[in-house]
């Protein structure tokens, strides 16, 4: 008697409808007054957002992944640059709002909209997850110089923002990089 064998059942794809539009302005309402970002500092604000929440959700994905030789420090760096991350997306998303601009944090928005590149599935070596995390700090940091002169010239204050994540990205990317360079060749002494 030959026993069918059961395949388990495939996880149905999320059925939700596709992303709106992103970013989008609010109405003032009672004493609210102040500066109101344009549409395109909206736009420009929210595409360092999904770019910020998208290298917090990636680094997890490595975090939880990562394995090999200097485990344990690169999983703790890990941890710093998610940390960071999360911490500049809540910045730059309540920055939108104070200026009735409306965040989309949603994930369809997310991946919809992010310049990362998809982060891939399973275990991966420290040495691959080192250049991966560059490659996605650097794409942020990327995001943040095409948009700074239109912020700047906008919105000081909220390129004031995107220089604290700069400089905080930059630092990352050379300090994560650095695990797989090797020292340059030094010139022989004559």
């Amino acid at each position: 008697m030959a026993t069918a064998t059961k395949k388990p059942p495939t996880p149905s794809r999320n059925k939700r409808r596709p992303a709106r539009g992103g970013a989008e302005l609010t109405k003032e309402q009672n004493a609210e007054s102040g500066f109101t970002a344009s549409q395109q500092l909206s736009e420009h604000l929210q595409s360092v957002l999904v770019d910020l929440i998208e290298l917090a959700s990636q680094g997890k994905q490595a975090h939880w992944n990562v394995v090999g030789k200097n485990f344990r420090d690169t999983h703790r760096q890990l941890d710093d640059i998610i940390e960071a991350a999360r911490t500049f997306s809540d910045t730059v998303a309540e920055r939108m709002r104070a200026l009735h601009a409306l965040p989309d944090g949603r994930s369809d928005t997310v991946a919809e909209t992010t310049t990362l590149p998809e982060f891939p599935q399973g275990e991966i070596d420290t040495a691959e997850v080192v250049d991966l995390v560059t490659e996605r700090l650097e794409a942020v940091i990327g995001t943040c110089r095409q948009v700074h002169d239109d912020v700047d010239d906008e919105d000081p204050t909220s390129s004031d923002i995107l220089h604290a994540i700069l400089e905080s990205l930059e630092q990352f990317a050379w300090m994560v990089s650095a695990e797989n360079r090797s020292p340059a060749a030094r010139p022989a002494s004559g």
